[in-house]
């Protein structure tokens, strides 16, 4: 590779939850390594996916969706990892799902007035407006409320304009080095990997009922010669969500395990021996030294 013309650098992807940030990296990449879900607020860390091509290494940083209101320690360790996602990144890209300017979006930019970095408006999920011909005013509207670098219309699911929307990164990006092997996707073990599969089949399973009082650990990660063996524990906040979980006759946790167990082996090229206990840890979200436990890092 020649130093001289390749460029690298850090993107972070920020936004209102469920804006399709997750969707967004794992299309770039072609490949999973940031969970998925129609729940808001399904990434709860700071996810590193990494695109190595001849010419450019990309570190797009994935970040919990910016909310306001949310008291509770689980939603404040949410909003400052999001902010701190945002120090030292050489472009930042504000993924927006819809065409509305709200209270949200008034928060965000706040945030983004105090940042150096240069900014990239991405409207995303344009496959679902039905009139395109409203998007040239809502970007002419919008592009007086921020000097933005540019403003992109984009799909994250279809991959409508991904090609463009990755070229104008790198006419912002700096010229360097390698900063990961050329072939690392991400920085997340495999067992963190694996806590987020879990969560993110949880999730969808579940619904609306309780997905923001989940959360997973991990009590054994072994891996032999010819299966991984992974016990891991369920956390939840009280004893009817435990009974959720579990589902009538155990079936609700049996399919999670099941649905876990597929992606994991796909992750790992190996096969899988998951089990699954559901544990309750009352109010663990509230409560800062029950976060720390479970490997919410970062706000002590």
């Amino acid at each position: 590779m020649t130093k001289k013309s390749f460029k690298s650098g850090f993107v972070a992807l920020i936004g209102a939850p469920n804006a399709g940030k997750s969707t967004l990296l794992n299309n770039i990449l072609g490949q999973k390594i940031s969970i998925t879900s129609r729940r808001p607020q399904t990434t709860r860390h700071r996810i590193l996916g990494i695109k190595t091509t001849e010419a450019s290494q990309v570190v797009y940083v994935d970040t919990p969706g910016m909310h306001l209101g949310g008291k509770r320690a689980l939603n404040k360790y949410l909003n400052k990892t999001a902010d701190t996602s945002l120090m030292g990144v050489d472009v930042i890209v504000w993924v927006k799902d819809d065409m509305q300017w709200d209270a949200i979006d008034i928060s965000i930019l706040e945030k983004l007035k105090n940042e150096g970095a240069p900014v990239v408006l991405a409207i995303n999920k344009i496959d679902k407006v039905a009139d395109k011909e409203s998007l040239l005013p809502f970007i002419q509207k919008i592009s007086l409320e921020h000097d933005f670098q540019s403003i992109i219309p984009i799909s994250a699911l279809t991959g409508k304009q991904l090609g463009e929307f990755e070229q104008l990164l790198l006419t912002l990006l700096p010229e360097g080095e390698l900063m990961f092997p050329e072939d690392q996707v991400t920085d997340s073990s495999e067992r963190f990997m694996a806590t987020e599969i879990i969560r993110e089949k949880l999730i969808r399973r579940l619904g609306q009922e309780i997905p923001h009082s989940l959360s997973i650990s991990i009590d054994q990660y072994k891996v032999e010669e010819k299966i991984t063996r992974i016990h891991a524990v369920i956390w939840v906040e009280r004893d009817g969500q435990k009974n959720i979980v579990i589902g009538d006759k155990g079936v609700g946790l049996k399919e999670v395990g099941k649905q876990a167990r597929l992606d994991i082996e796909k992750m790992l090229e190996s096969k899988v021996y998951l089990n699954l206990w559901v544990k309750v840890k009352k109010n663990w979200s509230d409560n800062e030294r029950e976060l720390i436990s479970l490997g919410y890092r970062g706000i002590e």
